[in-house]
């Protein structure tokens, strides 16, 4: 199949282009007029790739956190109609029979190619910046408990999130690490040091930058500085207009270009009304799309889907559109995808699987190519594989 577009975003340009695809596989990439007449014609639109989601706890009224697999499947269609081709399921805080449960559950959907993988963000986190976790189970890593989950996951678990100022912290990153996982810095109060001796002992991503960890001081810089300094570390965004200020993904892609990923964090909520929802064991309220919880109004993850973060992003950077859309489409799917050691997936490049997202010219999606199959207009009908 032959694809051409006024715009094709690759990893270095954007302009019109075309798309050669056999199977599952993209087979040639090219720009301008394709070598003949193509089989779909894409018109004005923008064929960027598919998007990659590291961070993602459910949406569309599905989640990953409630060891329900229907529901976890709701919320892998959900976000793969708007976009994301891959999605990194992320649990949350629980007790440890509950966490043991829902890796066992979510890597039977790893298995099937349904998710490329788990994200644990939790449980051990800063009882000073949990955010919307469940404070009474937040806890020490034990390494009894991290083998036990390591061993759930059958390899599935892909990325962990902990703060490394809890005791047994660091011995923790490095077991993750030398695991081939990806141990991750955040809901953490750590200071400069700390953050320095995370990364110094295998940290490679920062989770949701700013949010949830402390803050930047001009004389104490605090864990964001040595997170965004250091070029062996990914810096999660959570550009939903809501996280953060469009500027910051703006000062942190200049400092940082190509270690900036993209991520919604969102809940079940997105996608749906505003009402009342759980994020794991916590009751959260969503007015005007923000999901708060309700014990004390901290944000509760987003209701965002990778479509919109990408518009946004694109919006943000102050470069002409065509450079903007490069630099949106690698923070939204390449990065991400290297960052969690994903090879074949972020790029429109021969040798890719063929993921790819068509967008009107507003940005908005249009088609959502998975694995070389078209998806169904609306959210209704069989899964394709991740």
């Amino acid at each position: 199949m032959l694809l051409a577009a006024g715009t094709v975003v690759t990893a270095e340009h954007a302009g019109p282009g075309w798309l050669e695809i056999d199977g599952d596989t993209l087979t040639e990439v090219g720009a301008g007029r394709p070598p003949r007449v193509p089989d779909v014609d894409l018109g004005d639109r923008v064929v960027v790739p598919g998007f990659v989601d590291i961070h993602v706890h459910g949406g569309g009224g599905g989640s990953f956190t409630d060891l329900d697999p229907d529901s976890a499947r709701r919320a892998v269609w959900f976000h793969r109609a708007h976009g994301t081709t891959t999605t990194l399921a992320s649990l949350v805080t629980a007790a440890p029979a509950e966490l043991l449960a829902g890796v066992a559950m979510l890597a039977e959907l790893a298995a099937d190619g349904l998710i490329a993988g788990i994200h644990l963000e939790g449980p051990w986190l800063s009882e000073r910046r949990c955010g919307a976790h469940e404070p009474t189970q937040l806890r020490d890593p034990d390494p009894a408990e991290l083998r036990q989950l390591l061993a759930a996951g059958g390899g599935a678990i892909r990325m962990i999130t902990l703060a490394p100022e809890r005791a047994g912290a660091l011995d923790a990153i490095r077991t993750i690490a030398d695991t081939g996982a990806v141990a991750a810095v955040g809901h953490t109060d750590t200071d400069l040091a700390g953050a320095l001796a995370a990364i110094e002992a295998g940290a490679t991503v920062a989770t949701h930058l700013f949010n949830a960890m402390r803050p930047i001081h001009h004389r104490d810089p605090g864990p964001v500085v040595a997170l965004v300094n250091d070029p062996r570390v990914t810096t999660e965004l959570i550009v939903d207009g809501t996280h953060l200020d469009p500027n910051l993904y703006r000062m942190v892609s200049a400092a940082s270009p190509d270690h900036v990923a993209l991520v919604t964090d969102a809940m079940a909520a997105a996608g749906s009304a505003d009402g009342r929802y759980r994020l794991g064991g916590l009751a959260v309220t969503v007015a005007g799309g923000v999901a708060r919880l309700e014990r004390n109004g901290s944000i509760a993850g987003s209701t965002a889907t990778m479509d919109r973060v990408f518009a946004a992003a694109v919006a943000a950077q102050p470069l002409p559109r065509p450079e903007a859309l490069v630099v949106a489409a690698r923070h939204a799917a390449t990065v991400p995808a290297r960052a969690i050691g994903l090879s074949r997936v972020g790029t429109l490049a021969a040798g890719q699987r063929a993921d790819l997202v068509v967008l009107d010219p507003d940005l908005t999606v249009h088609r959502v190519l998975s694995a070389g199959r078209w998806l169904p207009a609306a959210a209704d009908g069989p899964l394709t594989r991740a």
